[in-house]
């Protein structure tokens, strides 16, 4: 008699390389039956391409898939779609301007040349009555919030009966009380049918409360699997950066809140479309403290600071620094010493084709020590700080003439962060600021930011990630529709109510 496999999934020594690059050295992981195994690395670590290679999107160079007990020759998403092999993508492949409905019935893999709307409607509205969420079929995605959106994705995949489903990052556009839905009724679904699910994630607080097992591979390499059970966030940080102490805790100074540097009194900004997205927003941030925004992406946070920024202009509203008018000008930047670290820095902070030295002295290369009265600039002196800041924040670079373009995502933003942090601002405003780097560099710069609200600046913490916000800012408050709609502190927050305001209602 023939014991069948207690594993749904099996990746036996995946190896895959591009060209020189080794991307997976020998990487294995087995997802046990009816289970919610977590997949967990920093940056790099391998995760993405080992999900490809598993769906077909790469051919392995050495190692195999094993799905129902054989081994697999999967080439193509579609092939790994036959086999009962779905993935929920972490960003949105829905058609924006078709309904819910719609959307569900082009995602399956074989269709009509006439499609009978009325007869399908009928259909998905009684497959529906099983389904662990309910979506209005008829609604366009396009009036969908984030939440709603991710429930769409994990139904269309729900529809086609898979018996694994991979999930990359399924909570990273999602309020708390959402991602606490999606993730309780996922793990639901293991014990409920036959399912088993692949869960990409960096959020230990999700592994620990809603993962069976867990994997963890760095710099490419399988580092080891564990029950949840056994595991502890502090084990599993020790495994994806490979040592017990990441960097010092958070040193937050007990200090009075100072004055108001930063003031935003009634603004008003408008998207590339001309739509209100920032609304009579009313803000200050103090001396010595750091103030987080939370929300939804898609809020009004980006046009915000990029006024902040002066890489937008405001339909009216005023802000002020130190008390003073301020439109955004470099010279005023300078006077106040206002640092802004922007989304996307490459694009936002960065000149491309400069080199990472050139890029690094944007800030004062007028001005002493880079140049001198007459504006002759001191090359030896650009190269001198650059070969400084390369070390302290630990760039990496292929040398400090290399265009900043050809850095990976990760080092861009160090690079700007350096710039931006290594003259003692006034007043920062950081968006985004862990966005690509490291699970090992986040803790040294979230200790930078600190201590420079600790020296005395005045922070502006823009974010996506709730826990960074919490566990960062000393006031925190929730944008909504272009409008701050709720303030707390981190000692005092109800977490339920703050996903209620991110979220509308």
């Amino acid at each position: 008699m023939t014991v069948p496999s207690p594993f749904a999934l099996e990746a036996v020594n995946i190896t895959k390389r591009f060209g020189a690059m080794i991307a997976l050295d020998s990487v294995s992981l087995s997802l046990r039956r009816g289970t919610v195994h977590a997949l967990l690395g920093e940056n790099g670590a391998g995760k993405s391409t080992l999900v490809k290679c598993i769906m077909g999107y790469y051919l392995p160079d050495e190692g195999q898939v094993l799905f129902g007990d054989r081994e697999q020759s999967i080439s193509s998403p579609h092939d790994a779609h036959l086999l009962g092999i779905g993935m929920v993508y972490q960003h949105f492949t829905l058609i924006p301007n078709m309904t819910v409905a719609e959307n569900l019935v082009l995602a399956r893999p074989r269709l009509p040349a006439v499609i009978n709307w009325r007869a399908e409607l009928a259909s998905l509205e009684k497959e529906m009555k099983g389904m662990p969420f309910q979506v209005p079929l008829q609604a366009s995605v396009n009036t969908l919030a984030a939440g709603e959106k991710q429930k769409v994705e994990i139904i269309k995949q729900l529809l086609l009966n898979p018996k694994v489903l991979i999930l990359d990052e399924p909570t990273s556009v999602l309020t708390p009380n959402e991602a606490d839905e999606v993730l309780s009724r996922v793990r639901a679904m293991t014990q409920e049918r036959e399912l088993s699910v692949l869960i990409i994630t960096h959020k230990f607080r999700e592994v620990m409360n809603y993962a069976d097992d867990v994997t963890v591979l760095r710099k490419g390499k399988y580092i080891g699997s564990t029950t949840v059970a056994e595991a502890t966030p502090q084990s599993l940080a020790a495994m994806m950066v490979g040592r017990e102490t990441i960097a010092s805790p958070l040193q937050r100074a007990q200090r009075q809140r100072g004055n108001a540097s930063l003031d935003v009194t009634d603004l008003w900004v408008e998207n590339d479309n001309g739509v209100d997205v920032v609304c009579g927003l009313n803000l200050t941030v103090h001396d010595g403290e750091i103030v987080g925004i939370a929300g939804v992406s898609g809020n009004g946070q980006k046009q915000l600071v990029e006024v902040l920024a002066g890489q937008r202009e405001p339909l009216r509203g005023s802000v002020r620094l130190h008390g003073a008018a301020y439109t955004a000008t470099r010279a005023q930047m300078h006077e106040h010493r206002f640092r802004c670290l922007p989304e996307e820095p490459l694009r936002n902070a960065c000149v491309g084709p400069m080199s990472v030295a050139d890029n690094l002295a944007l800030r004062r290369y007028d001005r002493p020590p880079y140049s001198s009265k007459s504006r002759i600039l001191h090359r030896a002196i650009f190269k001198r700080i650059a070969r400084e800041w390369v070390e302290s924040f630990g760039i990496r670079t292929p040398g400090i003439e290399a265009p900043i373009a050809n850095l990976s995502g990760g080092n861009v933003q160090r690079s700007v962060l350096a710039r931006e942090l290594s003259d003692a601002p006034h007043v920062l405003v950081v968006a985004n600021p862990c966005f690509g780097l490291d699970f090992g560099a986040v803790a040294e710069i979230h200790n930078r930011i600190m201590a420079a609200r600790n020296g005395g600046a005045a922070v502006l913490l823009v974010s996506e990630d709730l826990d960074e916000i919490m566990e960062m800012s000393d006031r925190v408050v929730v944008i909504s529709g272009g409008k701050l709609v709720h303030e707390t502190t981190p000692a005092t927050a109800d977490m339920t109510r703050i996903g209620q305001f991110m979220a509308g209602h």
